[in-house]
């Protein structure tokens, strides 16, 4: 598990459309409170596992399972890769139980709470992501993290992916047949590992299915700024 003693609020202000010259002392003050009450429940961990890939006709192959990686962004994220990192986080249902609740009795704080549980799953993937490559060989390369649903890689594969984790058994993270993952504020991502340095390679709103209806977008900002 890991233990996180901040959330990044400044994150959370933006995921909320907040700029800095609409944050008040009252809205710093529930933002506050609510980091305080979440930092004391949510339980933050993660699983993942690496296997080596396989190119084929119609994609790309963990190796050892039956998952397949389709479509023409994660073969582009994942060339000159020989293996790949397979990882799922999760703030655990503590977090979506406090979103609930919240919900029921003040709408206001269940957005400040769903953004704070938003912009914190984020910081444990970063944690998660420095753990696992530290433990890499030497000289070792890696992509950044690439999620189902990004590009023309399909949510349907979100199914398989945990399974290959089993994540349900480690770390309680089930999905919905509507394809959500449960806990909410979970999160599944690919990253590559190579034995050379990778170049830099197309991420943000081109290759994103969310381009059309993204707020951010339509504030001007983008998700990764």
């Amino acid at each position: 598990m890991i233990k996180l003693t901040q959330i990044n609020k400044k994150e959370a202000l933006r995921y909320m459309g907040c700029t800095p010259d609409t944050v008040d002392e009252v809205l710093t003050t529930q933002v506050d409170k609510c980091e305080k009450e979440l930092l004391d429940i949510i339980r933050p961990t993660y699983t993942h596992k690496i296997f080596l890939l396989e190119r084929a006709e119609n994609g790309i192959l963990l190796s050892g399972t039956n998952l397949l990686l389709t479509g023409e962004a994660v073969k582009e994220h994942l060339s000159g890769c020989h293996s790949a990192i397979v990882m799922a986080v999760t703030l655990s249902g503590y977090a979506d139980n406090y979103i609930r609740r919240a919900e029921i009795s003040d709408m206001a704080q269940a957005l400040i709470a769903d953004c704070l549980c938003t912009a914190a799953v984020e910081q444990v993937c970063d944690i998660a992501e420095a753990e696992i490559t530290a433990s890499l060989p030497e000289n070792s390369h890696t992509t950044w993290r690439f999620s189902p649903g990004y590009g023309d890689l399909p949510l349907e594969i979100q199914p398989n992916l945990l399974r290959v984790l089993n994540a349900e058994k480690l770390i309680g993270l089930t999905i919905n047949d509507s394809l959500i993952m449960l806990p909410r504020k979970s999160v599944t991502a690919l990253i590559g590992i190579s034995d050379k340095p990778i170049e830099n390679r197309r991420r943000g709103c081109a290759i994103c299915n969310m381009r059309d209806t993204c707020n951010f977008r339509k504030r001007g900002n983008r998700c990764n700024d």
